[in-house]
């Protein structure tokens, strides 16, 4: 075990961690803050066809993930539709005036820059994973007694202040076990980094690639690329011990904290 963590490991395994748990937490909250403003928004009196948005976004999410993340790569492609109408369109051009793509670049590095790769899998896991939280959002949406907010109307409180003290309160006393259950999903999350950057994306930096990771892999991609491409069952050995202890961590600190904290504050209806 020891001899493993070699000082190029230790490095590599540092800068790979720390964007696992940034991932996790970044693609966990943002999928869900979505899903529920989204929710909120079709589920509003003011809002017309709510069934037809709603089945819309059902079939967008019955589309396989991993169709929708091919098709998104190829979309985002150095020669891709995204990149060549963002040079005709001057993007671009713009994007290189204020110092976000390179000058020595003809289009956006969407998904060979560590920065713009970084954004995108989020950006694209928000896409594919929205209308998911959205549907159990709705759900719960429609559970919440209407005789609270009729009351809080009477009391003079803005829909604002609903949202703060009703909405969200309830949500987050319902999915709280679904948003730690959702955490350790995204760090095991596979398909969206390796679909999205297998054979497209290339590290740079040259500690990581002396250890076979680049810097936008997770534990669990790393693991495989070890163990299917390099055949380095003991680095591999090490990383799946350790995707074991942190989602261990996680999953009993968390659900410690969630099941003392409904004990001690059950949402009163």
């Amino acid at each position: 075990f020891t001899n493993s963590l070699s000082q190029t490991f230790g490095y590599s395994f540092k800068i790979v961690l720390g964007w696992t748990l940034f991932w996790a937490f970044a693609a966990t909250f943002t999928t869900y803050i979505g899903g529920v403003l989204l929710a909120l928004l079709i589920n509003n009196k003011n809002t017309r066809w709510k069934k037809g948005w709603r089945t819309l976004f059902i079939i967008a999410m019955a589309v396989p993930q991993f169709v929708s993340l091919l098709l998104v790569r190829n979309f985002f492609a150095n020669s891709g539709i995204v990149n060549t109408l963002f040079s005709q369109w001057g993007v671009t051009e713009f994007l290189q005036q204020i110092g976000l793509v390179s000058e020595r670049l003809t289009y956006v590095p969407f998904l060979t820059n560590p920065g713009w790769t970084k954004a995108m899998i989020i950006l694209i896991n928000i896409w594919v994973g929205v209308p998911y939280t959205m549907l159990i959002a709705t759900g719960i949406l429609m559970n919440i007694p209407s005789a609270l907010y009729e009351s809080a109307r009477i009391d003079g409180a803005s829909p604002f202040k609903m949202f703060t003290k009703i909405t969200m309160p309830y949500m987050l006393f319902v999915t709280a076990p679904y948003l730690v259950t959702d955490v350790v999903k995204n760090i095991n999350n596979f398909n969206v980094i390796y679909l999205l950057t297998q054979d497209v994306y290339r590290t740079t930096d040259q500690l990581l690639a002396n250890s076979n990771a680049k810097e936008i892999d997770l534990l669990v991609t790393w693991l495989y690329r070890l163990t299917q491409e390099y055949y380095n069952y003991k680095m591999a050995s090490v990383i799946g011990i350790m995707v074991f202890v942190v989602c261990s961590v996680l999953t009993l600190v968390a659900f410690n904290v969630v099941l003392k904290r409904n004990k001690e504050d059950k949402f009163q209806l």
